[in-house]
Parts: C-alpha cells; sequence; structure tokens
C-alpha cells in the first residue's frame, strides 16, 4: 500500500478545506469532511471512525460549553422580550446633548448591549433600527451614522459575554474568567477611540454632526429607569463572576434564570417569546456547535500531521521575529474576516498559531483578545463586512452600501491604531 507523507496530507488539508470554503460549502461540511477523510489517510479507516465518534462527543460535552447556549437563551429572551429596547435611549439622555451626541450614543447603546447578548450582529441590527432613521431625522451626514453604529457593533465579541472569547478559551484551554475581564477592557478601550473618532469628525466639520437638544435631569432618569432589567442583569451575572462567586459556565445558567425571572414579573414572557427564544438559541447553539466539532476534529488531523510544528521549525531556522509572526497573523486574520464569519475563521487557524505562539512565549489570554478584535475588524472591512451588510439590510432606505462602507473607514483605521498598541504595549490589556 502506498505511503503518503502526513504532512503533505496536514497542507493537502489546509488547501482543502480553503477550497470548499471559496465554494461556498459551509464551514462546518468543509470541517468535518476533510477531516474524516485526512484522519482516514493516515491512521486507517477503522481507527479514523473511531476518533470521529469519540473526539466530538468529547468536546460537546465539555462542561464549559455549557455556557454558550445559556448566554445566548439570555441574549435573545433579553431581545424578545424588549428588555433591551431602552438602551439607546438611555444613551441619548445622558449623551444626546454632547457634540455629535446620537453617534456617541449609537456606540454606548452597542456597548450595553453587548453586555447582554455578547453578538456583533445582533448589536448592529437591533441599534440600526433604531438609531439610524433618528440620525437622518437630525439631518447627520449618512456615512457617519451608519458607520459608528456599524463599528459600535463589533464591540459585542470583546465585551462579555463574548462567544468569541468563550469558544477561544475552550480551543486553547485558557481561563474563561480572564478572558472575560481583558475582553472588558479591550471593549471599553475599543468604545473611547470610537467616541474620539466621532469627536474628530465633529471637529472637522461640525454640520455633519448636529448637537442633539439638551434633556432635563428628569428626563434623564426616567429613561434609565426602562433599562433597571439590563443593569440587574448585568450586575448580577458580572458581579457574581469577576467577584469569584460563580464560574463563567454557572454565569451563563444564571443570566438565563435572572432573565426568565425578571421578564415573568414585568408580564412580557409570553409563550411566543418564550419559543421563539429556545428556537433561536438551538438554531445558533447547533450550528456553532457543528462548526467547533468540525474544528476540534481538524485540530486533531494538524496535529497528526505535525504541519503546526513544522512551519514553527520553518519560522525558528529563518530567525523571524515575534514582531513580523504577529504582523503576518495580522494580515491572515484580516484578509479572512472579509469572507468568513469570525468564529470559522478563529476555529479554522487556532490550530496553525496556537502552538507557534507558544513556541515564542506570547502570552495565550492575549492572543485570544488579540484575535477576537482582529477578527471584529474583519466584520466591518470591504467586500464582505458582515456588519456593513446587516446595517444596510435595516437602513437601505437612507444609506447605499458604498456609502456605509464609506462611513466606516475611520473606525477601521482607529482599530488599526489600537491593534498596533496592542502589539507594542500588550500590558495595554
Amino acid at each position: 500500500m502506498l505511503e503518503i507523507d502526513p504532512v503533505f496530507i496536514g497542507y493537502f488539508s489546509l488547501v482543502g478545506v480553503l477550497l470548499l470554503i471559496m465554494m461556498r460549502v459551509p464551514i462546518a461540511v468543509s470541517l468535518l469532511t476533510v477531516s474524516g477523510l485526512g484522519i482516514a489517510a493516515i491512521v486507517g479507516v477503522e481507527s479514523a471512525i473511531s476518533m470521529v465518534s469519540t473526539i466530538p462527543y468529547g468536546f460537546a460535552s465539555s462542561w464549559t460549553l455549557s455556557s454558550v447556549p445559556m448566554f445566548l437563551f439570555m441574549g435573545y429572551l433579553a431581545f424578545h422580550t424588549g428588555m433591551t429596547k431602552g438602551l439607546f435611549a438611555a444613551a441619548r439622555a445622558w449623551l444626546g446633548w454632547l457634540p455629535s451626541g446620537l453617534a456617541i450614543s449609537s456606540i454606548g447603546g452597542a456597548s450595553g448591549f453587548a453586555a447582554v447578548t455578547g453578538s456583533s450582529v445582533a448589536c448592529s441590527a437591533a441599534i440600526g433600527r433604531i438609531a439610524i432613521p433618528e440620525m437622518h431625522a437630525m439631518k447627520y451626514d449618512i456615512r457617519v451614522a451608519t458607520g459608528s453604529v456599524a463599528a459600535g457593533g463589533t464591540i459585542g465579541a470583546l465585551i462579555p459575554p463574548s462567544i468569541l472569547l468563550i469558544i477561544y478559551g475552550i480551543q486553547a484551554e485558557e481561563s474563561i474568567n480572564d478572558l472575560f475581564i481583558g475582553g472588558l477592557a479591550l471593549g471599553l478601550i475599543s468604545m473611547f477611540m470610537y467616541f474620539i473618532v466621532v469627536w474628530l469628525i465633529y471637529l472637522r466639520s461640525p454640520s455633519r454632526l448636529p448637537r442633539g437638544a439638551n434633556t432635563t435631569t428628569s428626563e434623564k432618569w426616567s429613561a434609565s429607569l426602562q433599562i433597571w432589567p439590563v443593569l440587574v442583569l448585568v450586575s448580577a451575572v458580572f458581579g457574581g463572576l469577576f467577584g469569584g462567586i460563580f464560574t463563567a459556565t454557572e454565569a451563563g445558567a444564571i443570566g438565563a434564570f435572572f432573565t426568565l425571572i425578571i421578564a415573568f414579573f414585568q408580564g412580557s414572557l409570553s409563550k411566543s417569546v418564550f419559543r421563539n427564544s429556545c428556537l433561536d438559541t438551538l438554531l445558533s447553539s447547533g450550528s456553532l456547535f457543528m462548526i467547533a466539532i468540525g474544528a476540534s476534529l481538524f485540530t486533531r488531523l494538524i496535529a497528526l500531521t505535525g504541519v503546526s510544528f513544522e512551519i514553527a521549525d520553518w519560522i525558528d531556522n529563518h530567525g523571524f521575529s515575534t514582531l513580523i509572526i504577529l504582523m503576518v497573523i495580522i494580515v491572515v486574520y484580516l484578509a479572512l474576516g472579509m469572507f468568513l464569519e469570525p468564529i470559522g475563521a478563529m476555529l479554522l487557524t487556532l490550530p496553525l498559531f496556537l502552538p507557534i505562539i507558544a513556541e515564542h512565549g506570547i502570552d495565550t489570554v492575549w492572543f485570544g483578545l488579540f484575535v477576537a478584535k482582529l477578527l471584529e475588524i474583519g466584520m466591518i472591512t470591504p467586500p464582505v463586512g458582515l456588519n456593513v451588510f446587516v446595517i444596510h439590510s435595516v437602513a437601505k432606505d437612507y444609506a447605499s452600501l458604498e456609502e456605509i462602507f464609506s462611513g466606516v473607514i475611520p473606525f477601521i483605521i482607529a482599530d488599526l491604531i489600537l491593534i498596533m498598541l496592542m502589539v507594542g504595549y500588550q500590558q495595554l490589556i
């Protein structure tokens, strides 16, 4: 029987997965198919069947992974019961009087929404439906209006409970709590940098971002009272999480339970709301789990072929510095982020990158936040920035796709500056 070099199989598998994805085959199917065939080619069909039947179960039964559907359920339930509706109104009441206040309020509202859902797309869609019509009515430059909401939505993958960081923590075997704390810091820094972008645009051309009306103190507190369920929920979940009362896994279940209780006492927990929340959670969890299971098999295949270690040896032999390696990783993730959704892009590449960063002593918690930020930049980068298309779907009466892409450019520049700061000053996070 002809024996094939495992390293060749590894490289062939990498190319095969990319080709299948380019042919629009779903990421989960691409990973599962290539991994199954590749493992069979190395260890034989019988051994491959055994691995393919045990590895997915071992991954899916992970205790930590159970937090994903719980956090998703918490977010969908909060959304369907209307708990998050007042976030933009509250942000506008407190910040709307500032120069460019509505754009700043949109970013602040998206950050608050992120603390409940952990989803970039959900943040952009929910805030965009409310904020963009108001900014259009105020005669805001539509490029800034749509760009600020699209960029603000990317904070959803950084501020806890970030599903992206949970999946990374499981793959990299890192503390979810540490990733959440770092993600909170990075998310807040991103938010303030977006504030600065909007403020600089205002200074350059005040007519593009009219100042909103002042609100009275009573109006501010009245708007704040609308979001008391979100404040209670976030305080309970993350106060207990960061206070060491319960783990990140338990936090998901506690958050979902608190959301159910609040919705019940508010009278917004109808049968249809509960059914839709459960259905959305099942669909999202099923999709994520299939991709993650495919990635776990692909990780095993890459380990069997030794490709990642060969690449690490090649890098060492050529004396590439850590900075050069990080620059290459930046280019790879920015390119992938243009075409793939973040979790799929991350899981496709971690089997290759984790051994390399371990070899060069790069902190894996920092690297997880670094990757999350890079992938979120891809969500607003042409030609296939997913957040931009989401904003276009909810604001197509106000802005063209070209205007929205034009509007996100200043925010992409701010993100790239933050990436450079992360590389130069890792203690920033």
